[in-house]
């Protein structure tokens, strides 16, 4: 049984992780590490976590023999941060994404891992769930022919005073719903993109928007040939999809990207449509155990700090074209790894949770 820390007690880790951990057979969560000491003590008597420690006192926590691991829930400035004391103390650690504020900061995380002999997982969830595994072998088994399209939206209205409505986090849709497009369209072409263009919109009419944009939209283009579109907004109403356009046919996944509701695949091809549903699965869980399988098994996670940093240097790339109006170059290596589909993981979803 792994044992985790889960450090910062938001909306996610009330919503999502803890409720997921309890589902996972080979992981418990051992700690909370909050800001707010009695908030925390609600949550670990509901979930059964023995301990609740400050921000203040996380460095003896991470010294003790109590953990093995670290959850990283925090503002994305805070990430790196967290990251690091914990791979200096020996402790594995997945932090959500994205995966730091800069290229700088995402590749101290790696260096910091990888000196102590540690894992470092970037939370792509999606690469755990059986809707999307399927939308990538079908493609790697030639069932649309060559991906040409990627196109999606991924857009909900976002409630005043999240720290993701501020620059200093680097809040933004960008970085916070258009991540998921971004990773989704670089597994879908098996490639990394070579440009990208983008626009955006900042209206001055909404308070929410002071600091970030409400909606941005981006084009990517791959060495192959395919083009990836996609807008994320924090201002429209809630549209979470994607469809891929091959040459002998197209797919869909819809939804594509939360973890609330079950996917389903729309197949097309030949003047046939086939649906094909896949169970609703308990996200967290299945990323948290297959997490602590890697760890278990001293194997590596597809979803590591390079894989972080891939997406953290497009969105940068993006945010650049925004900014100055025109197409911005990218210049990555390719990815040793894709997610396949024995990385599934389908573990049930719970109702266990408490939302303060």
């Amino acid at each position: 049984m792994i044992r985790y820390a889960v450090v910062g007690a938001g909306w996610i880790s009330q919503e999502a992780f803890l409720p997921g951990a309890g589902q996972s057979g080979n992981s418990t969560v051992a700690a909370l590490v909050t800001g707010d000491l009695a908030k925390g003590a609600k949550l670990a008597a509901f979930h059964g976590i023995p301990q609740v420690v400050a921000y203040a006192d996380y460095d003896a926590l991470l010294a003790s023999d109590t953990i093995d691991a670290v959850y990283i829930a925090l503002p994305n400035s805070m990430h790196a941060d967290f990251a690091i004391r914990a791979a200096r103390a020996g402790k594995h650690i997945m932090v959500e994404k994205p995966l730091a504020i800069s290229v700088a900061e995402a590749e101290a995380m790696i260096a910091a891992a990888d000196a102590a002999g540690v894992f470092l997982m970037t939370a792509y969830r999606l690469h755990n769930e059986p809707g999307t595994l399927a939308v990538l072998d079908h493609i790697a088994k030639g069932d649309i022919g060559i991906p040409l399209i990627f196109q999606s939206i991924f857009s909900f209205q976002m409630a005043p005073g999240n720290h993701r409505l501020a620059a200093a986090h680097w809040g933004g849709p960008l970085q916070d719903v258009g991540v998921y497009c971004i990773n989704a369209a670089r597994h879908i072409f098996g490639e990394e993109p070579i440009e990208a263009s983008a626009s955006l919109t900042q209206p001055k009419d909404d308070s929410r928007f002071a600091e970030v944009e409400s909606t941005i939209a981006a084009t990517l283009r791959f060495p192959s040939g395919g083009l990836a579109q996609f807008v994320g907004s924090f201002g429209a109403a809630a549209v979470d999809n994607y469809r891929v356009v091959g040459s002998q046919g197209d797919l869909e996944l819809d939804p594509g990207f939360k973890f609330e509701v079950a996917t389903k695949i729309r197949l097309r091809r030949s003047g046939v449509t086939e649906e094909i549903a896949f169970p609703q699965i308990d996200h967290f869980g299945a990323q948290l155990t297959y997490f602590s399988d890697c760890i278990a098994q001293g194997t590596p996670p597809e979803a590591d700090g390079a894989e972080g940093l891939a997406d953290m240097h497009i969105l940068l790339a993006i945010e650049a074209a925004a900014k100055a109006g025109q197409p911005q170059p990218i210049s990555l290596p390719p990815r040793p790894r894709h997610p396949t589909p024995d990385m599934a993981r389908l573990i049930p979803i719970t109702t266990h949770r408490l939302l303060l």
